[in-house]
């Protein structure tokens, strides 16, 4: 194929990102609607979300599989993202209250604890810290990690677990172990239902842990600067995501360079703005 065939065919996700968009995006939510997730929790999950992995090892085009893992990937990321985008969204309207009901305190409190705050409920230091862990990551970083981390969707952990990212899990049987453990180590490489679980359980790990305080405090300053976060400067903050460090972070930088995965954040930013 020649070198412009190999460009069309990357154009190929592109468009399909784009029209992903207008069916995937969920619509903005009303302050009534905003009470109701609180209540009733986040919408149901479109029935795609649970599809499987695609057998990227089948596609023997370079180009051509780099498409189709994009195509596939975007919509998961751009729906978690929007659903974190909810729960933002209600988080600063609670934020702004005088007084907060017991479900509204209920509901802090799970955050709190899923993202691993300790602060008081209702208090101006959790909100604080809520929003400054409950935010997006840029999909441009998403696709360059799992791109990364999964050989473009066919390693052992992608395929038999739909694991796309490497995380890990410590309870026996929680996943698969891996054929290079250590001796006495006991951690497994977790097993999700759908590739989709792996993108939003991705997403939480750099949300909450420890490690990545330093990614979060870059998106925190993109944020007060009334910017989109953004990929190549927050994939910075993943020097403890491997044991490669500054040149696992080149890498991610040159994947999101290489393969133009800042068309993905401009992307999802635009549509926000739009559907306002």
């Amino acid at each position: 194929m020649s070198v412009a065939g190999r460009s069309l065919l990357l154009l190929v996700p592109l468009l399909v990102a784009a029209l992903a968009g207008l069916w995937y995006t969920p619509k903005p939510v009303d302050q009534a609607a905003l009470r109701d997730i609180a209540t009733r929790g986040l919408p149901p999950l479109p029935k795609w979300a649970a599809a499987e992995l695609p057998d990227f090892a089948a596609i023997r085009d370079t180009t051509e599989k780099k498409a189709a893992f994009f195509s596939f990937l975007y919509p998961r990321i751009e729906l978690a993202n929007s659903r974190i985008l909810m729960e933002r969204a209600y988080l600063e309207s609670l934020a702004g209250r005088d007084k907060l009901t017991s479900s509204q305190v209920r509901w802090l409190e799970a955050q709190a604890e899923r993202l691993r705050v300790d602060e008081e409920p209702g208090s101006p230091e959790l909100f604080a810290r809520l929003l400054k862990r409950l935010d997006v990551i840029p999909p441009s970083l998403v696709m360059a990690q799992a791109a990364n981390e999964s050989a473009w969707g066919t390693s052992r952990f992608a395929t038999e677990g739909n694991n796309l990212f490497g995380q890990w899990c410590f309870s026996k049987g929680c996943g698969l172990v891996p054929q290079s453990r250590v001796e006495g180590a006991s951690h497994e490489v977790a097993r999700f239902a759908s590739p989709y679980q792996s993108v939003q359980a991705y997403i939480q790990n750099l949300n909450r842990h420890q490690t990545y305080q330093t990614l979060r405090d870059i998106r925190e300053k993109d944020r007060n600067n009334s910017e989109f976060p953004d990929g190549n400067a927050l994939a910075g903050g993943l020097i403890g995501y491997s044991e490669r460090g500054e040149d696992y972070v080149k890498e991610i930088r040159a994947m999101i360079g290489h393969n133009n995965l800042g068309y993905y954040d401009r992307k999802f930013a635009n549509s926000g703005r739009e559907s306002k």
